[in-house]
C-alpha cells in the first residue's frame, strides 16, 4: 500500500514528503494549468523531483501516436528512473503504452472509468492504472465494486499493475478506495490535511497536556 500526493505544487509537495507517508507524485495537465499556468513544466517537474522520491507522474498532452512517443521521450529524459509517462486511455493509448513497456519505461495509464478499460491497459504492461472516483461518480455509479473487481482479477490472473484511485473528492474516498483493494490512493493535499484532523484526537490531546501542566497544583 501506498499514497501518492496529487500536485504540482513543490513547496507543498516538500512540505507533505516530510511526514514520512508519501511515496510518489501525480500531476495532470488541469492541476498545473490551475497551480502555475505560466510555468515551464520541465522546470517544474524537475522542482518536484528534487523535493520527492518514488515515481512522478507525467501526463502526455498530444494526440497523435508519433507525437505522444517523442513527448514521452522528452518527459522520460528527465529522469529516467522516476519519470512515469502518464498514458490517456484509448486505441492510439494502448498502442503507445504497449511501445513504451518494450522499452521498460514506466506508465500510468489514466482516465479510466471502468473495469475493461483498466483490464486491457494491465494486460498491455501499464505500471499503474488509474481509476477516477470522482467521474465515476458523477456517472451515477459506485466505483468501489470496480475497484474490488480490478484488484481481485489482478491478483488472480498475476497482473502486475498497481491500481491508483484518483479523482477523491472527499476523505470517505480514500478510505473506501482503501478497503476496496486499491493499491495507491492519489491525494490532494487539502484532503490529505483532513485525515489527520479528528476532534475527538484534539480534545484528547489538550487534555492529557492540561493535565500535565496543572500536575503541581495538585501536590
Amino acid at each position: 500500500m501506498a499514497i501518492f500526493i496529487d500536485s504540482s505544487d513543490p513547496k507543498e509537495i516538500k512540505d507533505l514528503y516530510a511526514w514520512g507517508v508519501v511515496s510518489g507524485v501525480t500531476t495532470n495537465p488541469l492541476i498545473i494549468a490551475k497551480e502555475a499556468p505560466d510555468a515551464d513544466l520541465g522546470e517544474r517537474i524537475r522542482e518536484i523531483l528534487s523535493v520527492s522520491w518514488g515515481d512522478v507522474s507525467v501526463e502526455l498532452t498530444t494526440e497523435t501516436e508519433r507525437e505522444m512517443l517523442e513527448e514521452a521521450a522528452i518527459y522520460h529524459a528527465w529522469d529516467t528512473k522516476r519519470i512515469t509517462i502518464k498514458v490517456p486511455f484509448s486505441e492510439i493509448g494502448l498502442r503507445v503504452l504497449h511501445q513504451l513497456t518494450r522499452k521498460n519505461v514506466k506508465t500510468n495509464v489514466t482516465c479510466m472509468m471502468a473495469l475493461n478499460q483498466a483490464y486491457l491497459a494491465a494486460l498491455a504492461g501499464a505500471t499503474y492504472v488509474s481509476i477516477f472516483s470522482g467521474r465515476v461518480r458523477d456517472m451515477g455509479y459506485d466505483v468501489k465494486p470496480i475497484v474490488r473487481s480490478m484488484r481481485e482479477i489482478f491478483d488472480r490472473e498475476g497482473l502486475a499493475s498497481k491500481i491508483i484511485v484518483g479523482s477523491m473528492r472527499h476523505m470517505m474516498d480514500v478510505n473506501e478506495a482503501l478497503d476496496a483493494g486499491a493499491h495507491i490512493p492519489t491525494i490532494t493535499p487539502p484532503i490529505l490535511r483532513k485525515m489527520v484532523w479528528n476532534p475527538r484526537t484534539i480534545e484528547t490531546i489538550q487534555e492529557f497536556n492540561s493535565a500535565w501542566r496543572s500536575r503541581s497544583k495538585k501536590k
